[in-house]
């Protein structure tokens, strides 16, 4: 097995992050379905943008019948200094402990830009990436034998230059949102770009040159009024990394129970992938959601299951600093 064929082999583990069957030639980072239960993960210019005085959030994935698992937390915070921080920590590793990928970040917003109710946050992030493989645990190709099958006793030729590497990595980005009060539609969106430092990927001998790409983030919506009872927010979210590119639409409906209690429920589609319908419920501060991606591809029918399930949970908390109000943020709870 060759460098890029070893290359492509592992990072075909993390197929159920990435929206299209090209993606893995180059996309490492992991993903999720409520991708606004991780904002920073997003853009880290959605940082604290929140209506409290923070916010705490964790997410938890399972994918190709718990091959894949994938953990996330954040906690954020508005500033009465026009500075909104964050940190958020991810982990994503395979089922047998082959595969390991553990990221996290602190993160620092500006909010100072307004026009009025238009708000225009910039924002950075820095922190570390870590990317580590067990070498035993990995089969090659020269480990296979014609009419035989896998030989676990056989030594490869393949060498892991360094089997694991940890490097500072960084990303930036800018969102607008439109928090007029009283509109029938409110926008918001933004573009994002991730690991701006370009880490390297010397993991096989040969190619310590090797770095991660660049990962750009496009995502947009508006909160559609309909009635005091229900409102409607569409969303999009386009991604590349590499020559891998993610392609989402969706919407969901949110109904108002009572003054601490909302219902959300909806779907997401990554386009020639997955169907993610979902369902949240909030109150008093607290979200809980639930996502099951389901195939909606011919492209992948009749191949490994890529249906995954996807559990959320995040608190809007209040300190009593009654100085420090936000803004409403008009883009979806999970």
């Amino acid at each position: 097995m060759n460098k890029n064929q070893l290359l492509k082999t592992v990072t075909a583990l993390l197929l159920a992050v990435i929206g299209s069957g090209g993606a893995i030639k180059a996309q490492v980072d992991p993903h999720f379905s409520q991708y606004f239960i991780q904002p920073m993960f997003l853009n880290p210019a959605l940082t604290g943008a929140i209506e409290g005085d923070y916010r705490v959030s964790a997410v938890w994935r399972s994918q190709y019948s718990n091959t894949l698992t994938t953990q996330g937390i954040s906690a954020e915070a508005p500033t009465s200094k026009n500075l909104n921080l964050g940190l958020n920590v991810m982990h994503q590793s395979s089922s047998d402990g082959a595969y390991n990928y553990t990221n996290g970040y602190l993160n620092f917003a500006y909010t100072g830009v307004r026009f009025g109710d238009h708000q225009v946050v910039m924002a950075i992030q820095g922190g570390l990436i870590n990317r580590r493989f067990n070498v035993s645990k990995l089969q090659f190709g020269d480990q296979w034998v014609a009419g035989l099958g896998y030989n676990p006793s056989s030594i490869t030729s393949e060498n892991f230059y360094k089997p694991s590497v940890t490097a500072f990595d960084a990303g930036a980005g800018i969102s607008y949102y439109d928090g007029t009060a009283g509109k029938k539609m409110n926008l918001f969106g933004g573009i994002a770009a991730f690991h701006l430092t370009r880490p390297t990927d010397p993991f096989i001998s040969g190619g310590e040159k090797g770095r991660l790409p660049i990962r750009y983030s496009v995502h947009a919506g508006a909160r559609i009024f309909v009635s005091d009872m229900f409102d409607i927010v569409p969303n999009l979210l386009y991604m590349r990394q590499g020559n891998a590119q993610e392609k989402m639409i969706g919407a969901y409906a949110q109904l108002y129970g009572g003054a601490n209690t909302d219902l959300m429920f909806g779907a997401n589609l990554r386009i020639d992938d997955a169907l993610a319908p979902f369902v949240g419920f909030y109150h008093k501060g607290f979200t809980v959601g639930m996502s099951y991606d389901v195939n909606a591809s011919s492209k992948t029918a009749g191949s490994i299951s890529r249906s995954s399930i996807e559990v959320s949970l995040s608190y809007v908390g209040w300190g009593g600093n009654t100085e420090i109000k936000t803004k409403p943020f008009y883009c979806p709870r999970f």
